[in-house]
């Protein structure tokens, strides 16, 4: 499970506890960052690694689940695994439903923990890479044309050059040009491509889904 480059961020009060999960994650390589309080946790930046947060349910000055709230209304995406010794169904399911991986009941296995964690930094490095993915998308995207854009969004809506044309009072010839420039700048190779970019970029509304 070595991971040189992934944090497993720790918030328990217990420092018996988080002294024991930080020797247990180096000695898988893995870069634990132990706090005693959502406070303290509060006060340091992000990492800018895949990371996840194994969370105790009760901690002085505000709970666990008070937290998870918290980072999800600021848009903090981060993997959380709740540990607690005191777990009840309502705040399991609670937990739950606002994202959590896991909820674990104190005393667990070490491994049940490191199979939690494993679950959680391999999310977060997929919701990275998607955003990396979308980063280059949106910079690609920008160096078209404002023509080559509203072309590009014609297009992935299933309009043939002819009614381009038509619609944008220019010749089909010069649609064409257009057309084969946007799809080298996005570097596209098919229509179906095309049409994958143009969903993640929001650029035409997505199918209802039905069933």
């Amino acid at each position: 499970m070595s991971d040189a480059n992934a944090t497993v961020l720790v918030i328990d009060d217990d420092p018996a506890l988080r002294a024991s999960i930080g020797r247990l994650l180096r000695s898988l390589d893995l870069d634990a960052r132990l706090f005693a309080s959502v406070s303290e946790f509060l006060e340091v930046e992000p990492p800018k690694c895949p990371a996840c947060l194994v969370l105790d349910v009760r901690l002085p000055g505000g709970s666990g689940l008070d937290l998870q709230r918290q980072l999800a209304n600021a848009n903090r995406e981060i993997p959380i695994i709740f540990i607690t010794g005191h777990g009840d169904i309502p705040m399991s399911v609670q937990a739950m439903k606002g994202g959590a991986i896991e909820f674990l009941t104190k005393p667990f296995r070490d491994q049940e923990l490191l199979d939690a964690i494993q679950l959680g930094l391999s999310r977060d490095r997929a919701r990275l890479r998607n955003e990396e993915t979308l980063v280059a998308l949106r910079e690609r995207f920008a160096s078209l044309s404002p023509r080559e854009r509203e072309i590009m969004t014609e297009v992935v809506r299933g309009q043939l050059n002819k009614q381009i044309a038509g619609d944008m009072g220019i010749a089909e010839a010069t649609v064409k040009v257009h057309r084969s420039r946007l799809m080298q700048k996005m570097e596209a190779h098919s229509l179906l491509a095309l049409g994958r970019m143009a969903e993640k970029l929001q650029l035409v509304p997505r199918e209802p889904q039905h069933g």
